[in-house]
């Protein structure tokens, strides 16, 4: 009998252990820099998380390698719920295609998904120096001078690269990709006028949008956005059935117990749906929505196979 009782004492010390979660500090990470829509956004679900667990929940930063350093340092750490990592459609669905084996880590077995926490729709931009005013101005234009009309983003195989990908494949162009180090030199030489469009968050867009800088002449996904009604959806623009776009979701080594990876989902779901952060995410451009971990898997899975496919057609590289 002693062994059944010891195997049972084990199980209740873990069940208590797993009730009292968390009882000290969570670090949250983000695998790219200060100050973009990754950031901003885990920022407001860390302060309110802190709030309600009334332990500390620090967001640090581990930027580097369009974000395989970060999720490296978390695919390594102790699988007890204490460090997670909101990651993207880029480092969860298009990662792994874009760079397969040299990816120190396993996409598939590395990651336990725990929650979408929002869609961050993308925005088709034009800049001051170019006069296309439509996606149709676009489209003529670059139909016209097949592969000199530009657009930056954040560097080759991105959710910015992508949407422009996906937009010359619907459209039938040919536009010249320039890709930076980054969303945020992306956009800024997109207003400086060295480039013509740009595909990006609203999050990261929208002041410069309101400010008159920016241009911005359609969203990418099936909807209009909320925070920019009068802008059409490409769709809407002509190209039926175009909807692309970027997110983010918390996700946790493997091996987190489920009753843990629940708690998170669930907590984290009360917190975006709670009145002040819903609004904080749609001010910034962004659409809460705190799924479960079975549902943001599926989608994980789906962009994969759409990303995936669109990085093979077009034989896109990472260098």
């Amino acid at each position: 009998m002693q062994r059944p009782l010891a195997a049972l004492a084990l199980a209740l010390a873990a069940s208590v252990t797993h009730a009292a979660y968390p009882d000290h500090t969570v670090v949250i990470v983000v695998p790219f820099p200060p100050g973009g829509g990754t950031d901003t956004g885990t920022r407001v679900i860390a302060q309110k998380l802190s709030e309600k667990w009334g332990q500390p929940v620090i967001v640090e930063n581990k930027a580097g390698a369009a974000g395989l350093v970060g999720a490296e340092y978390v695919s390594k750490a102790k699988n007890d719920g204490y460090t997670l990592m909101m990651g993207n459609v880029g480092t969860q669905s298009i990662n792994p295609t874009l760079y397969g084996k040299r990816m120190s880590y396993n996409n598939d077995t590395a990651f336990t998904p725990v929650t979408l926490v929002a869609e961050l729709p993308l925005v088709m931009l034009a800049g001051p120096a170019t006069q296309v005013k439509t996606p149709k101005d676009a489209i003529a234009l670059a139909k016209s001078q097949p592969g000199k009309l530009t657009y930056s983003s954040s560097g080759p195989g991105g959710s910015m690269h992508l949407a422009g990908a996906l937009f010359e494949k619907a459209s039938g162009t040919e536009l010249l990709h320039v890709p930076y180090k980054g969303g945020g030199p992306a956009i800024a030489d997109l207003i400086a006028g060295h480039v013509d469009l740009s595909f990006a968050t609203i999050l990261e867009s929208y002041g410069h949008i309101k400010s008159g800088r920016l241009r911005a002449i359609a969203v990418t996904s099936d909807k209009r956005a909320p925070t920019l009604p009068e802008v059409p959806t490409l769709a809407e623009s002509g190209l039926a059935g175009f909807n692309t776009g970027s997110w983010i979701g918390i996700v946790a080594p493997a091996g987190v117990p489920k009753d843990i990876i629940e708690k998170i989902a669930r907590d984290v779901r009360e917190v975006v749906n709670g009145h002040e952060v819903h609004r904080q995410l749609l001010d910034q451009g962004a659409i809460p929505v705190g799924g479960t971990p079975a549902e943001f898997a599926a989608l994980i899975d789906v962009d994969r196979k759409r990303y995936g496919q669109i990085i093979r057609d077009r034989n896109i590289t990472a260098d």
